[in-house]
């Protein structure tokens, strides 16, 4: 199961969960990261099925050391090396992937009609109070769409008060931090004006989602694929 987004343009853009893919135990079943205790043949299997819903060449995937920064960098096909948490490309049939287990799997595509570009990206909370989602804004240019996927919500996501003030205040309620808010409101001040929410937690959603949280850090990883078509 994935959810697409119809991105206004010659995008393909997916979000993936856990399911489809040949991984066991606590990785089942579509877990992408290769940064865990899992076989890595089967995740390489779970990448190659994950490319093939948005009909993309796996050996030309690109993906990042994710680090939770703010650095956005171009994609190249198959580099999977960089440190960065973002990835952008207008050039066609290069798939790009950014992973999950709670934090958010946000995607960025250009609507004005010229040279199409997107972007993906990977943001916590230090990355999205240090600016990962301006970056990856201002890699594009405008005007911009977005989409924010599946995410650890403000029902499960509690937070110290030093990363609380990191935030307006109206986005924590308690030690509850809301950063489906926090992202949007970051895309709309990055002067995004057409966001898509899928507000659906992966803490509470034990069938559909892996979860750093929720499973103590022994998990797989979900994420979001995207390419120009």
């Amino acid at each position: 199961m994935i959810f697409r987004w119809e991105a206004p343009g010659p995008y393909r853009v997916a979000f993936s969960t856990r399911e489809g893919g040949v991984s066991e135990g606590r990785y089942a079943s579509l877990n992408l990261g290769l940064l865990t205790a899992d076989d890595s043949e089967n995740v390489e299997e779970n990448r190659r099925r994950l490319c093939a819903e948005v009909g993309a060449d796996p050996e030309r995937l690109a993906l990042n050391r994710q680090v939770h920064g703010t650095t956005v960098r171009r994609a190249a096909a198959g580099d999977r090396r960089e440190r960065a948490d973002g990835l952008w490309t207008d050039v066609p049939g290069v798939p790009m992937l950014a992973m999950t287990a709670d934090c958010l799997p946000i995607a960025l595509a250009k609507t004005n009609g010229d040279k199409p570009a997107l972007a993906i990206l990977h943001v916590g909370w230090r990355g999205l109070s240090e600016g990962v989602i301006a970056n990856g804004v201002a890699a594009l240019g405008g005007p911009l769409a977005a989409a924010i996927g599946p995410a650890i919500g403000p029902c499960c996501y509690e937070v110290g008060p030093e990363v609380a003030a990191l935030f307006d205040a109206d986005l924590v309620n308690g030690r509850k931090l809301d950063l489906w808010a926090a992202a949007e409101r970051a895309l709309r001040a990055a002067r995004v004006e057409d966001v898509e929410r899928a507000d659906v937690c992966t803490a509470c959603n034990a069938k559909l989602f892996f979860s750093h949280r929720r499973d103590d850090g022994v998990t797989g990883r979900q994420g979001v694929i995207g390419l120009v078509a």
